[in-house]
């Protein structure tokens, strides 16, 4: 599990394990590349915060204010007819990018191009997940096209207020409103063979 999540803290996360065997087989190897068994490479600061975190989070006070957000969020985009994954995440919105950019080619990463377009009305900050992500085939090193484009909206806790979620749903309402405007997606001018979606580099077609 990632901490940055619902563990409301800035670093960290941990494997948990069911099954006594399972964990002594996997320990060894987190030692390998992680650290040693009692810390796993972070700071003593940092874990103990990660322990607070865990507890506050299983707060229904905070649960119901946390989702309700992110529902807020789906709900005013859903307003503005803009096509989001149904039902709403608990930390996120996800935005169906091929129906809101459906004269863009796949070849041209359409969530990648909404994510640029918010970035550039209103600097706010999402994520593709979609064909980036989904990398190439090992096989024949060519794009693997998922069923589904998604714009990743991914709220941080405790820090914005249904003001801002309002800017975003307008923000993303202007930029449906001037799709028409948006004539090409982007192309890949450098990728690692691994991790593409956290290296690639891309310029406007």
């Amino acid at each position: 599990m990632s901490s940055k999540k619902d563990a409301i803290v800035n670093i960290g996360g941990f494997i948990a394990f069911k099954e006594e065997s399972d964990f002594q087989h996997a320990w060894i190897y987190e030692i390998l590349f992680e650290g040693f068994i009692t810390y796993g490479g972070m700071a003593g600061r940092d874990m103990n915060a990660l322990a607070q975190g865990l507890d506050e989070s299983t707060e229904f006070d905070y649960l119901e204010t946390r989702i309700k957000q992110i529902e807020y969020l789906g709900k005013r985009l859903t307003e503005f007819g803009i096509p989001v994954q149904l039902p709403y995440g608990g930390h996120a919105i996800f935005i169906d990018a091929k129906k809101c950019l459906p004269h863009i080619p796949k070849e041209q990463y359409q969530a990648q191009t909404l994510a640029v377009e918010l970035y550039i009305e209103a600097g706010i900050r999402g994520v593709e997940i979609g064909t980036i992500l989904a990398d190439r085939d090992p096989e024949t090193l060519e794009n693997r096209y998922p069923e589904l484009e998604f714009l990743r909206l991914a709220v941080p806790r405790r820090v914005y207020t249904n003001n801002h979620m309002d800017v975003v749903a307008c923000a993303m309402k202007n930029i449906i409103d001037r799709k028409d405007s948006i004539k090409t997606g982007f192309r890949i001018t450098k990728e690692l063979p691994m991790l593409r979606h956290f290296t690639v580099e891309l310029e406007r077609i």
